[in-house]
């Protein structure tokens, strides 16, 4: 290579313009946390590594509903469950392990994040089918639960296609939303995605379990059951349990509001219900 006046220049050494191999933070490799059942059993559940979707946590929110199911199976057990955000997928897995009719598990589509919840669906021998002999590659067609990738506020049909033949026009009995309130921003999405999948039952609820991580935005977490309200949800706090510390010890704000894991339920209003029963009967009579 020539410079401007034509004569040769030296090679370049492009190993100058290189960053050094420590110029980055190493990304945080995958981790495990352990999850044990009212029964004993310990479910192990392996965790991406660092996640700008916060994958990489197992929240508060998913023990919390997880423990809820178990103390009460009836609410999962012949149903159809979908799971939004699910990360690590916990409350999905433990329906799955108390009889759920089918449960549908998603977060974004991400490929490492979708793989890595088929890897703690596929690890975990406490779901029916799990443990079946010749099927190290595809058992998972064996299983009451399948894994997929969805973005909240998207066309649903994909997920309603999981439904079995005759729930597939209706929706899912039980939706869980896990510690997914702080993205402020999403909750139109994740109503919309709940209006679209949630079975116009009295029976059906979706169940929405979070902590305020930074207290001083607590208004903004719970304006979205105001906007729930709105859109002619009906809201009701089902539960509060007090953590033994912070799931981030050094988070600022108040203490007990950190420790503090809420519960509610979103259903529809008997009034909505009578318009589907009526329309399952007009379509009954055709």
């Amino acid at each position: 290579m020539a410079n401007p006046d034509g004569e040769p220049e030296a090679d370049i050494d492009a190993s100058l313009f290189q960053d050094p191999a420590d110029f980055y933070p190493p990304t945080p490799p995958p981790t495990t946390q352990s999850y044990t059942t009212l029964a004993g059993a310990t479910i192990t559940l392996h965790l991406v590594g660092h996640s700008p979707l916060e994958a990489h946590h197992l929240w508060n929110g998913a023990r919390v509903v997880a423990s809820h199911f178990e103390a009460q199976p009836h609410l999962v057990q012949h149903r159809t469950v979908l799971e939004l955000g699910a990360g690590a997928g916990l409350p999905s897995i433990v329906a799955a392990t108390l009889g759920a009719r089918k449960v549908v598990v998603t977060d974004y589509p991400d490929n490492d994040l979708v793989e890595n919840m088929w890897r703690n669906v596929r690890g975990c021998e406490l779901i029916p089918g799990v443990k079946d002999e010749g099927k190290e590659n595809d058992h998972e067609e064996g299983l009451n639960i399948v894994v997929d990738g969805f973005v909240w506020g998207a066309d649903p049909g994909r997920l309603l296609g999981y439904l079995p033949a005759e729930e597939r026009g209706r929706g899912f009995d039980v939706l869980v939303l896990a510690d997914l309130l702080f993205r402020h921003s999403e909750h139109g999405n994740m109503l919309r995605t709940i209006e679209q999948t949630l079975k116009k039952s009295r029976a059906s609820k979706a169940f929405v379990v979070f902590t305020s991580y930074r207290p001083w935005l607590q208004h903004k977490d719970l304006a979205f059951f105001d906007l729930a309200r709105e859109r002619g949800f009906v809201v009701e706090k089902v539960l509060e349990k007090k953590m033994d510390r912070p799931l981030f010890e050094r988070d600022p704000g108040d203490v007990e509001v950190l420790k503090t894991v809420t519960g509610w339920v979103l259903s529809w209003p008997e009034e909505a219900c009578e318009v589907r029963r009526d329309n399952d009967k007009d379509r009954e009579e055709l």
